[in-house]
């Protein structure tokens, strides 16, 4: 059996910022080929957002399949680490290094459930590229699980869901993203002669006033209400007595089930020609929102967790996006990790109790969605 600690310091120290590839890969394929995996890698994109490598990695045993998701990019470590972020150095209990949270303690204790039984299907879609676009990370996997005829039944996802204490919460759903840009165009000018010119600044300035009157909702039954948030504002003029040529902003809308991406931008769209027409919008969808409704699957993880912990966690739906946004389109998905707080961080780190207890909970959920 694979002890998960010790596989989450060999993937830790094999460096892997976004977009990862090599290294780390060997590290979980050398894992998982003794386990009776069939491990498929491949390298693909081209820059600036590839070559991205990813792995999908199928252990073929009866009809029901159940897939783990997850990554092993991380982001860049930052300055002012007690050890070196790549050490996986263990510390009074803690195990540090830059993806210990996020999620590469998460990976080794599914690799290392999956070494204490060899029932039913189970895969692991792992993508070098969840932390940067994500432009050749999860979708590439699920065209070739596609191109293979690869379904799953039901895929758990583990990214660090956890908040205050192990198994406190799982993830069944997510909101979806879209961002948007406004530009609005004008004519430079003398400030002593706007009739000589168009200043685009006033009519940006009621584009944004009329989007930030916008109620897009008041949640549901699962979510929060959506919400637009102006992120930029630019006119990039340098002289105080020049009216200036075009003026610019960004939106970021997280919106709820009720929604769509493309909706929210047309409907951006009308708000901005109403006050500018010409205005230029344009906008991209990083994710649709999606909600696995409670039941079976997030039934037998809480009790997986509850076996485990002694508690019964909160189904929920808040944070950013994740890749179950893409995820959910092959079957239902629920999200469960370790705890959150230091993802991101210096000094990010894990405790080897609850990676040894997430290994449990894996293992069990493993045995319950495969019977």
């Amino acid at each position: 059996m694979i002890d998960p600690v010790a596989l989450t310091q060999a993937l830790l120290r094999a460096e892997s910022v976004t977009p990862a590839r090599g290294a780390v890969f060997d590290v979980l394929e050398t894992a998982l080929v003794p386990l009776g995996f069939d491990v498929d890698r491949f390298t693909i994109g081209e820059a600036p957002d590839g070559p991205v490598e990813n792995l999908l990695a199928t252990r073929r045993d009866g009809s029901r399949h159940l897939a783990f998701a997850g990554h092993v990019d991380v982001v860049p470590a930052g300055e002012g680490w007690g050890d070196s972020p790549w050490s996986g150095a263990v510390r009074e209990g803690l195990l540090y290094g830059r993806g210990a949270v996020d999620m590469k303690g998460a990976v080794a204790a599914f690799v290392a459930a999956a070494s204490r039984s060899d029932a039913g299907t189970l895969s692991l879609i792992i993508t070098g590229d969840e932390e940067g676009p994500a432009t050749y990370g999860t979708v590439a996997l699920m065209e070739r699980m596609a191109t293979r005829g690869i379904v799953p039944d039901l895929c758990l996802v583990g990214e660090p869901t956890s908040t205050g204490r192990l198994g406190d919460m799982v993830k069944i759903g997510r909101r979806g993203s879209v961002n948007i840009w406004i530009a609005v165009p004008g004519r430079q000018g003398h400030v002593a002669y706007p009739h000589l010119a168009d200043n685009p600044v006033p009519r940006l300035v009621a584009i944004l006033a009329e989007i930030e009157s916008v109620v897009l909702d008041e949640g549901t039954d699962w979510f929060q209400p959506s919400n637009i948030e102006i992120t930029d504002i630019a006119v990039g003029n340098q002289a105080h007595n020049v009216i200036p040529a075009k003026a610019s902003a960004r939106l970021s809308i997280r919106f709820n089930d009720r929604h769509r991406g493309a909706d929210l931008i047309a409907r951006i769209s009308v708000i901005a020609e109403r006050h500018a027409p010409g205005v230029v919008v344009t906008g991209k969808v990083s994710g649709e929102a999606f909600l696995t409704e409670p039941g079976a699957f997030s039934t037998l993880v809480s009790e997986a967790i509850a076996g485990a912990t002694g508690i019964t966690p909160e189904l929920s739906t808040t944070g950013g996006t994740s890749d179950a946004r893409f995820l959910s389109k092959l079957c239902p998905v629920v999200e469960f990790g370790l705890i959150n707080a230091t993802m991101h961080k210096v000094d990010e780190a894990v405790a080897v109790a609850d990676l040894l207890a997430l290994t449990d909970i894996y293992e069990d959920v493993i045995r319950r969605a495969l019977v």
